[in-house]
Order: C-alpha cells, then structure tokens, then sequence
C-alpha cells in the first residue's frame, strides 16, 4: 500500500519520511497493529514448538542407543556342570555301535561372498561399474566394461581367491545379458 505525496501527486512507498521528487515532508501514518496476511509471522512469544521438538529429538537419540545393545552383548559364559542329571548310554556287548562317525567325504564348499566381495570393490576401484554374483561354481560379473583393457588384470588378481572359494568359471555378461567372453579357471 503506498502513500501519495500532497504536493506533486507521486506514489511513494511507506517508509519514507519525504517525498523522493519535490522532497515535501510526508504525513505521519499510524502503524499497521493487524497482521498482514502471507508468510508474515507475529514477533515475540517463546518457541515451544521448536523447544519439545528439539527434546524429543534427542530423547530419540538416547534411546537408539541404549536399546542398540542387544547385537553386541556377549552371552555370559556357562559354568561347567561336575555331575550330569543324564546317564549316558554305554554300549552294550554284542550290539552294533550306532554313534555316526565323520567320514572324509568332500570338504564343505567355502562362502565365496568375501572372494566375490573384494572382486566387486576391485572392479569398482578402477570405476568398472559392474554386479558381480555366484551362481553355482560360476561367477557372472555384469557390466558395459567388459571390453575395457583393464577388465582383463583385475580378474587375473581374483583367480586364486575364486579358486579358493570353488569358482570354476567366470563370464562377463553385457547389461542386456549377451556374453561377452567366458573363461575356465
């Protein structure tokens, strides 16, 4: 709302003292006591809704972290026990031991996810984007590097950890899914 100078006729905005042109001291206006309407805010008056806000965000805080906890606790350590309340089964003359013994089968295959890991974080270091993931005793790595020079040393470094794990084979896949090479380790 802008006020107009009585002597030249110029619409000046509120606030100044004299008009900008003829510099004819302008009547006083009484300030406005409504709020005006927008993004205004009223002044004055304390915070509380900033205030417990900020409480309950640290209460929250406090909480996660004295409930996190149960992860980490170690079970307590259990006594050893002189006397079992069981008897135990002695074998009986003349009757078949039926205890299973270990056999030396095929040892268990090893979890190849650290092997696969460190390829991953390897193919990532050179900025070779790709998803790397076992399937049975092969490794797909997926990837629009597959013809990049450097692709070649870095799965030379991974053999021997994928050998170890039980890797057999790796392919290098495109995104759509077309085989770029296959190789037997």
């Amino acid at each position: 709302m802008s006020a107009v100078c009585p002597s030249c006729g110029v619409a000046v905005v509120p606030g100044y003292v004299k008009c900008p042109k003829c510099q004819t001291p302008l009547p006083l206006r009484r300030a406005q006591t409504a709020a005006a309407g927008g993004t205004s805010i009223s002044e004055g008056g304390f915070p509380i809704t900033a205030v417990v806000l900020g409480v309950g965000a640290v209460a929250i805080v406090i909480a996660v972290f004295a409930l996190r906890g149960g992860d980490d606790a170690k079970p307590p350590p259990t006594e050893p026990t002189t006397g079992s309340a069981e008897p135990v089964a002695e074998p009986v003359a003349g009757e078949p031991d039926v205890t299973p013994t270990p056999t030396p089968s095929q040892p268990a295959a090893a979890d190849p996810t650290v092997a696969i890991r460190d390829l991953d974080r390897a193919l990532a270091k050179q900025r070779l984007w790709a998803t790397v993931e076992a399937i049975g005793a092969n490794v797909d790595v997926r990837s629009g590097s597959c013809r990049e020079p450097t692709m070649m040393p870095i799965l030379d470094a991974a053999v021997p950890a994928l050998q170890d794990v039980g890797i057999t084979k790796v392919r290098c896949l495109e995104k759509g899914g077309a085989v770029v090479f296959e190789r037997d380790l």
